[in-house]
Order: C-alpha cells, then structure tokens, then sequence
C-alpha cells in the first residue's frame, strides 16, 4: 500500500510496563496476557489516516532490560516519535523516567515527539502513581501525556494516533527537514505523486496564461 509519509517510531521504558502488550493492541487488535520479554528488539507496523494522508507507522518495540539499553539507544537515531512507558501499578518504573528521558535527549533528534504514557489503567485498585503525577511529569518536560490500557484498548489507538499528529503537525510547520531521513520521517510515494501533478497543473496554468 502506497503512502504520504513514514513516521518511524521507538516505544521505550522498565521492563514489563507493557510495551510490546500495547504494539499488540495497536498492530492487531489482541492482548496476550503472557508475553515473553522482549530480547533486544521487536517490529510492528500499520497504516492510519491524518488530513486524507495514508501514513505509515513502523514501530520499533525495545527491551526495558538496562542488558540492552546500548542496543535500545541505537533506535533513538532515526525516530520521529518516542513512547515513553510507565506501569501505573510500579512506583519505581515511574521513578525510572527521567532515566530514560536522559537517553532520549542525548541520542535522538531534538524534535523528536515523545508521548508519555502511564499503562495499566485498567488495575485502578493496584494503582501506585497518581494520574496527577503523570500529568505534572509532563507538563515539566514538555511532553504529551496519556493512560492506556493495553488489556481493555482504553487510549491505545489515541497513543499512536496523537503522537502521529504531532509529528504531521510539525511536518507542516516546516519544523522538519525533510531531506533528512535521520529524523524518523520518509516522503512516501503517495506524496511525490500528489506534489508532482500539483507542480504539473501549475505549469499548465501558466503556459496557458488567463486567454479564453
């Protein structure tokens, strides 16, 4: 299937927060209860819409295991959006964010859209950190902030899809340099084609100058 754009994605965090449970939910619509731990990295992909735009959404599971975060660190290079995943029922995994917000400012582009998500909304009765919490970490980094459930799909597709939209936004802004594959961001054949013909309807227009 043709697109407009790729938008490259990482989805980052502790161990077990549920970041390959949430690609699931987003790439096939299934929860796995049991899932074993991501050993390095893992792929999913999908197409969605934004503004008529087919866009595609290669998205780039990594392990939570500090074993691999060198090879985690290497997909930062290269992502338009980053997912930053905390367990709402693990106090230490949101202790942890700040950790791994380091590593992303150090090693990915400075305009990277980075969404921050508390998991596991669905296990109110265990929660450990407050929604508030999540929302003023947020606020203090400049970040986009959600709860999700991967299990129940609450906030699963918004996730993907703002995050998307933020990039898409900046795309139009001009924020982006979009000669520059680096930045997470591939003009898709769909789009050289619509470019083209526009290019192509105004050099007719103007060979044909206003005579009737």
């Amino acid at each position: 299937m043709s697109y407009a754009y790729l938008f490259k994605f990482i989805i980052i965090g502790d161990t077990g927060v549920g970041k390959s449970c949430l690609l699931l939910q987003f790439t096939d619509k299934r929860f796995q209860p049991v899932h074993d731990l991501t050993i390095g990295v893992e792929f999913g992909a999908r197409f969605i819409t934004i503004d008529d735009k087919q866009i595609k959404l290669q998205i780039w599971d990594t392990a939570g295991q500090e074993t691999f975060r060198s090879i985690t660190r290497s997909y930062y290079r290269g992502a338009a959006g980053a997912l930053l995943m905390y367990d709402i029922t693990q106090r230490n995994t949101f202790n942890h964010l700040t950790t791994w917000l380091e590593d992303v400012l150090q090693h990915s582009s400075s305009n990277m859209v980075v969404m921050l998500i508390g998991n596991k909304s669905d296990l109110e009765t265990r929660r450990e950190v407050k929604k508030e919490e999540g929302e003023a970490f947020a606020r203090e980094h400049g970040l986009i902030f959600m709860e999700t459930s991967a299990r129940t799909s609450t906030n699963v597709e918004e996730a993907f899809i703002d995050t998307a939209k933020e990039i898409y936004s900046k795309i139009q802004e001009g924020i982006f340099d979009m000669s520059n594959e680096a930045n997470g961001i591939k003009i898709g054949v769909q789009h050289s084609l619509t470019t083209a013909l526009n290019a192509g309807n105004q050099r007719g227009w103007h060979s044909r100058g206003g005579c009737c």
